[in-house]
């Protein structure tokens, strides 16, 4: 009987029949059916003489060739090797296997390729005549078979909570009880802490992500009481606004959160920075946030969302099954990529696994593709591990995704709080208790320390705060730091954190806070973090909303008020942030040019403008253009803050600037009034009100702002768009999940450093900053290795510096100087 098929190639049915279940790897109703001819016996190599050892000969042989089919769960033409039973008895029509006669056992014939048309295995590299050899001796020899081996699929490690029993010892603190325990002493080799100055440098780094001034390092360094590092700890986590922006580049990495690229014009991404920031401010539970990730609100839904890509792609690539793939991840420690299209070959998840989840989301059944082709069946709806809960695939997605969050952050499920704590430790000591990062199937290096930390994260709320705070007031956190082990493969040993690279934010945060250059403004949608609504202070001078109508509130006509006032400077600003509420518009001039960018249109929220290069040493003229629009009469009024802080050579002044009576003002500006040659008469402006008065009430929006960390042109680079230099240093895109970011140094980022015009002209506008500000050259010097390194520079540093530098400080010999110590390990390490 003839078949035909496609490109008009005959084959015979035996030749179907075989081709078909070499598709299938093993087909073993046919295979058995065949009896091997007896030229198939005789090209078989001849078996191993010696007695096999199943351990150390055949089981190396299963778990590289094998089981990747036929184990862990799979069983290809329905055969598996998972015991010796399954081994002899599995498969369509029975063994593939006749006991003590290798010849006629059709598994050897596969290995050995008797047929080019049926060979095991069908991917990768072919077995060699000795290993066939040893395998027909073990066949030969009665299959002995080592009692205590198993290739099914293992139970789900690190899923079930357990909790260990802290165990006695001298201290008081829990972690250092775990690692100075007797059964530590194969796991940890404890090490004196380091000195104060380390300290304070690394807790400011891994805390908030900033170096620590030199007025902090002093007060800390003369505090002599014995509990000043866990004081310090509690205050930089209570530091809400730089803790939130620092931790923002953590979250944002693994959520794929603050992505630029393609999706957004036409709704296919969206951006879940406001959430977060806020989540991270308030320090929200860590069960809720996920909660609020997996069945996310209006606010949050862009994690589960994921990117619309343009064009045809790969079925894994689908919203839902980022969904799934993002979930599996970042809260489970699992990882589905290659589940997501085909049978994991490096684990045990199945492409079912990753259909089942991803059904989840899909607002319809979702058919399994498999390497984009189509395999007409629909994956059952589940979560990951079944046995901690069911997901109904009757009911509506709103429900579905509400049981999906409830299952995930259940009591049962103590993989959710080990992966976050794991992920923390990791973060901080720079190796996980789990590694990879993303396989928490893996076995801890200390069991018990990560099943404590778990539940104690459980038991507090899910604080994690708190955790970061216990790891942080460890022993273990506090010993000097080592190099990565050069046998990551071999039995860890802790012997303290490892030294680690600067983040590309950091590095950006630390140069703005040795050289005064920050970003102006918030980028990429993050703008409106200019006005969280956390704990906010009240400026420091009160601002009055003004006009030049005392019924501006009420209501005036449509027209232009100029407003003017003076400011005297001793020492060219270091930063100048001016806020301003305007109803309708308004502009602001700085000795008769526009400040970049300052066009006030909403009067709702206060408008930040960085007017440093406008303003000089002397007289400054600050005058501002406000607008009132409509065609009638209708409410208007102007409100500005300012705060100007310049530094002299022995201390730091900070001036505060207030819209208020003391402002000159006219319903009808004319002639050079912006500029400082302006010579007309001008009344006072009239004090509408304070920043509350109504119809406005912008007082907490105002005061929100004055209290951000943000303000005052200090934007953190975590709030910005990245440039040539954050992406050279390892900053990503994040169109997909990032756990880790590569710890070792570049080709690209050594070019990018010696050579790159980003941190040339970051460097080179630092230098004039500094000398502007400081006109003595060892003090300048001095200043630098302080901010930069958290130390006083040595006598030959100091030396080298002054060199460069001079007595009197040039803009060229600083900016060498800046240059050197960028360079140094030292800055852009911690240790």
């Amino acid at each position: 009987m003839l078949l035909r098929l496609g490109f008009g190639m005959l084959f015979d049915r035996f030749a179907v029949i075989v081709g078909l279940a070499t598709f299938g790897l093993c087909s073993s109703g046919f295979l058995m059916a065949m009896e091997p001819t007896p030229d198939a016996i005789a090209a078989l190599p001849p078996p191993s003489r010696r007695t096999i050892d199943f351990r150390r000969e055949v089981q190396p042989i299963l778990e590289a060739s094998c089981i990747k089919c036929h184990g862990r769960g799979k069983a290809k033409g329905d055969w598996k090797l998972d015991t010796r039973k399954t081994f002899l008895e599995s498969g369509e029509s029975g063994s593939t296997v006749v006991l003590g006669a290798s010849a006629k056992s059709r598994l050897i014939h596969l290995v050995a390729g008797t047929d080019p048309d049926a060979v095991m295995p069908q991917k990768g590299s072919k077995l060699t005549p000795n290993q066939v050899g040893v395998l027909r001796a073990w066949i030969d020899q009665g299959l002995k078979w080592d009692s205590e081996v198993n290739f099914a699929k293992p139970a789900a490690k690190n899923l079930q909570p357990n909790q260990p029993t802290l165990p006695s010892g001298r201290s008081a603190h829990p972690i250092d009880r775990w690692v100075e325990a007797p059964t530590a002493k194969r796991l940890v080799v404890v090490a004196k802490p380091v000195d104060d100055r380390l300290f304070i440098r690394r807790v400011y780094l891994d805390v908030v992500g900033l170096l620590p001034t030199p007025e902090e390092q002093l007060a800390f360094l003369n505090d002599r009481s014995v509990e000043k590092r866990a004081r310090l700890v509690r205050v930089l986590l209570a530091d809400k606004q730089r803790y939130a922006q620092h931790w923002l580049t953590f979250w944002n990495d693994l959520l794929r959160n603050d992505y630029i690229g393609t999706g957004y014009i036409d709704g296919g991404r969206k951006t879940i920075s406001q959430w977060l920031y806020t989540s991270l401010r308030d320090n929200k539970p860590y069960d809720q946030f996920v909660r609020e990730l997996v069945n996310p609100t209006e606010a949050s839904e862009g994690f589960t969302k994921g990117i619309v890509w343009r064009g045809t792609v790969n079925a894994s690539m689908a919203p839902s099954m980022q969904a799934a793939q993002n979930i599996g991840q970042v809260l489970m420690g699992v990882n589905l990529k290659c589940a997501s299209c085909h049978d994991s070959f490096i684990d045990d998840w199945q492409l079912s696994d990753a259909y089942g989840l991803a059904g989840i989301y899909s607002d319809s059944p979702l058919e399994m593709v498999q390497c984009d082709k189509p395999t007409g069946t629909q994956a059952a709806l589940k979560f990951l591990f079944p046995q901690l809960g069911t997901v109904d695939a009757t009911a509506s997605k709103t429900n579905r995704l509400q049981q999906l969050a409830q299952i995930i952050t259940s009591r049962e499920n103590g993989r959710l709080s080990r992966t976050i704590v794991n992920r923390l430790w990791a973060k901080l000591l720079g190796r996980g208790l789990v590694e990879p990062l993303d396989i928490m199937q893996n076995e801890a290096w200390y069991p018990d320390l990560l099943d404590w930390l778990a539940e104690d994260l459980v038991a507090h709320q899910w604080d994690l705060k708190r955790t970061l705070e216990l790891i942080l007031t460890s022993s273990a956190y506090q010993m000097p730091s080592v190099n990565l082990p050069d046998n990551p493969d071999g039995k860890f040993v802790f012997t303290g954190p490892t030294v680690r690279r600067l983040s590309a934010e950091q590095f950006r945060d630390a140069l703005g806070t040795v050289t005064g250059v920050w970003a102006n403004r918030p980028e990429g949608g993050l703008d409106r973090l200019l006005l969280d609504q956390g704990a906010a202070d009240s400026p420091p001078a009160q601002a009055f909303w003004i006009w030049g109508d005392i019924h501006g509130a009420s209501g005036v006509p449509p027209g232009t008020n100029g407003f003017r006032r003076t400011l005297i400077l001793d020492t060219k600003p270091t930063e100048a942030t001016f806020f301003i509420h305007a109803d309708n518009s308004a502009r602001i001039f700085i000795n008769g040019e526009k400040v970049k960018g300052s066009e006030s249109t909403d009067w709702s929220q206060p408008s930040a403008y960085d007017a440093r290069d406008q303003l000089k040493v002397g007289t400054n003229i600050i005058a501002v253009e406000a607008v009132n629009g409509g065609e009638g009469s209708n409410p208007a009024g102007l409100l500005v803050y300012a705060k100007i802080r310049h530094r002299n050579a022995k201390e730091e002044r900070v001036l505060d600037i207030a819209s208020d009576a003391t402002w000159q003002s006219s319903t009808q500006p004319s002639g050079n009034w912006r500029d400082a040659k302006f010579t007309g008469q001008w009344p006072n402006a009239q004090v509408l009100g304070q920043p509350s008065l109504a119809p406005w009430n912008v007082s907490d929006a105002l005061a929100a702002a004055i209290s951000s960390q943000m303000i005052y042109n200090r934007v953190r680079a975590s709030l910005t768009s990245a440039d040539p230099l954050a992406l050279a240093l390892g900053r990503p895109n994040r169109e997909q999940v990032m756990t880790t970011r590569q710890s070792t140094a570049t080709t690209i980022q050594a070019l990018e450093l010696t050579n790159g015009a980003t941190l040339a002209k970051l460097l080179k506008r630092g230098a004039a900053e500094l000398v502007a500000s400081h006109p003595d050259g060892r003090v300048l010097a001095e200043q630098v290795f302080r901010q930069a390194l958290c130390r006083e520079p040595t006598r030959k540093e100091l030396t080298l510096a002054l060199e460069l530098v001079g007595t009197k400080p040039n803009a060229e010999g600083v900016e060498d100087l800046l240059w050197s110590v960028a360079m140094l390990p030292e800055f852009q390490l911690t240790y």
